[in-house]
């Protein structure tokens, strides 16, 4: 099996001629990959909490959508490993619609015989992608006061899981009483 290429190929953002229609004369990509995360929202959904912790992008990136459900995953075991279930929300705040494309070319011999080149070089679909703008929050976590630093260090493990850097914000809410 063909491993992937590796993802600083897609890494900059792009113009997206990956239009996805209803009526397939209409698109420009026939197969849409499926998008593997599982889960967007974790945790307690209903209770408010007291304090929100974001991890905001410092860098335009595309990132995949198995980056983003790693990264998502490594923050949820840390928080329901210490606070259980309900003691915090996780959400992801972006969904990769991007979808990546790829132009095989193969080399040595016997490759004019597999291989097109430049012609018809639209490409196949490989994956799913995000596309983040700097300063954009891709996690959010709601915590209450004595676990914002338990947060914050969710947050930063998530981090570990994508490309680029990332900063790590928190602000207090508004609770209604």
């Amino acid at each position: 099996m063909v491993k992937k290429r590796k993802f600083a190929a897609y890494r900059a953002v792009e113009r997206p001629y990956t239009r996805f229609s209803k009526k397939s004369k209409y698109n420009y990509v026939h197969a849409r990959p499926p998008c593997r995360i599982a889960l967007f929202d974790t945790g307690n959904l209903q209770k408010p909490f007291e304090y929100s912790v974001y991890l905001v992008a410092k860098n335009s990136l595309q990132i995949r959508d198995l980056a983003l459900e790693s990264a998502r995953l490594s923050a949820n075991r840390l928080l329901e490993k210490n606070l259980g279930k309900t003691g915090f929300r996780l959400k992801l705040m972006v969904y990769p619609h991007h979808v990546l494309r790829e132009n095989p070319l193969a080399s040595g011999a016997g490759a004019d015989r597999m291989s097109t080149g430049m012609q018809l070089s639209f490409g196949k679909t490989i994956g799913v992608a995000a596309q983040i703008k700097p300063g954009q929050r891709l996690f959010k976590c709601e915590v209450e006061k004595q676990h914002v630093e338990l947060a914050r260090k969710a947050m930063h493990r998530a981090s570990f899981k994508l490309p680029c850097s990332y900063r790590v914000e928190w602000v207090q809410n508004t609770v209604p009483a």
